[in-house]
């Protein structure tokens, strides 16, 4: 979008030029003949000259200013609304002598050539313009013309606030898999920043732990994420942070990625493509192995009799067998099964030991080993 302001600069410049230098020079004051002419003929000349440069600058700025801001289009988009600026020009040329003669305004060639070439910089600015914003529907109208889209790879990956509290995206980047950019919505930064700020404990952590996603993805020169601030009309219409996310990744062409069972079902029905993290892992039989131990905390009981219920920094449910009353405790478990569906995924496990316990046993072994290491020397 600075590139557009930039532009906007030049333009106002270009036409102030132009402006200037026929106002300052001599052949404003001279007929066809080259004779002089008197102030009367200057001033008119002069007025119908800035007035009309003025005018035209500030319709197109108003139309372009107003209009939805969109991404800068590529380099052809430029050359190709140049030239059907300059036919339009071209066609419009006439007008300017044909207003002149019917009004009976007094004008010399000088001044009448200084009024085309401003109405030929509007023109050509103005298409331009529009050919940036609109270039995605440009092969609607003229078949067979297509402007390439701006991006890196693949179609842009639309990140959902499952999928950067997940956290796994951050590896499947790193690995390479996606050759893409990817896409932070501002309305998904401000849903993950109002669950870092809930008053419940679960939820706020969830929050914090994707912020700190969101973060190591920027400071990662690996991964190319963009946290886009856009204003869409379509999007902004609608209400919920999920359809809203439906409807930014169809207008930016892009691909959502969550961990959300039913916004994948949704986005099926709506049409988007849908890139599922939970079916990904699925497919690639990423799963805890029976046997192995870890920590989880218990927070509240079970369905069945004496199961306890814990959750992973990234959500995972873990339910624990003779865990119900060791509510609020660390535990130490011992993984029975595992469970990966597109809903997500689900640890089976049974209470070994306190994680208290387990770290008093490693302190007593410790000793021990430094003690029986000192009686040897």
């Amino acid at each position: 979008m600075k590139l557009l302001w930039i532009f906007r600069a030049i333009f106002l410049i270009v036409v102030m030029a132009v402006i200037f230098v026929n106002i300052s020079s001599e052949v404003m004051t001279q007929n066809e003949e080259g004779e002089m002419n008197d102030m009367e003929v200057y001033d008119t000349n002069l007025n119908a000259l800035c007035w009309s440069g003025f005018g035209m600058v500030v319709f197109v700025l108003l139309v372009d200013v107003l209009t939805p801001k969109k991404k800068l289009s590529a380099l052809a988009g430029v050359f190709f609304g140049l030239f059907v600026g300059m036919l339009i020009t071209w066609v419009l040329s006439p007008v300017v002598e044909m207003v002149t003669v019917t009004f009976g305004i007094t004008l010399t060639p000088p001044a009448i050539a200084a009024i085309k070439w401003t109405l030929g910089i509007c023109i050509c600015y103005l298409v331009i313009s529009i050919v940036m914003r609109t270039k995605d529907d440009v092969r609607f109208l003229i078949p067979y013309v297509e402007f390439s889209k701006q991006t890196k790879g693949a179609r842009p990956l639309v990140l959902d606030t499952s999928a950067i509290i997940d956290g796994r995206i951050v590896d499947l980047c790193r690995s390479s898999l996606f050759d893409a950019p990817l896409i932070v919505p501002r309305f998904v930064l401000s849903e993950l920043q109002l669950i870092a700020d809930s008053a419940h404990k679960l939820k706020r952590n969830r929050g914090r732990r994707g912020l700190d996603v969101l973060n190591s993805m920027q400071s990662d020169p690996s991964i190319d994420v963009e946290i886009d601030d856009s204003m869409i009309p379509e999007v902004e219409e609608v209400k919920g942070v999920d359809h809203k996310l439906l409807m930014f990744a169809k207008a930016r062409n892009g691909r959502v990625a969550t961990t959300d069972y039913n916004l994948s079902k949704v986005a099926q029905v709506r049409d988007v493509d849908v890139v599922n993290i939970n079916d990904l892992a699925n497919s690639l039989k990423v799963v805890a192995l029976p046997g192995e131990t870890m920590e989880v905390k218990i927070i509240k009981p079970g369905e069945e009799a004496e199961q306890g219920i814990g959750y992973l920094d990234d959500g995972t449910m873990v339910v624990v067998e003779g865990g119900r009353n060791k509510i609020g405790k660390d535990l130490v478990i011992s993984i029975t099964s595992s469970l990966q569906t597109s809903a997500g995924k689900m640890i089976f496990g049974k209470f070994e030991e306190f994680v208290q316990n387990r770290n008093d046993n490693e302190q007593r072994y410790n000793r021990r080993t430094v003690r029986a290491s000192d009686n040897n020397r």
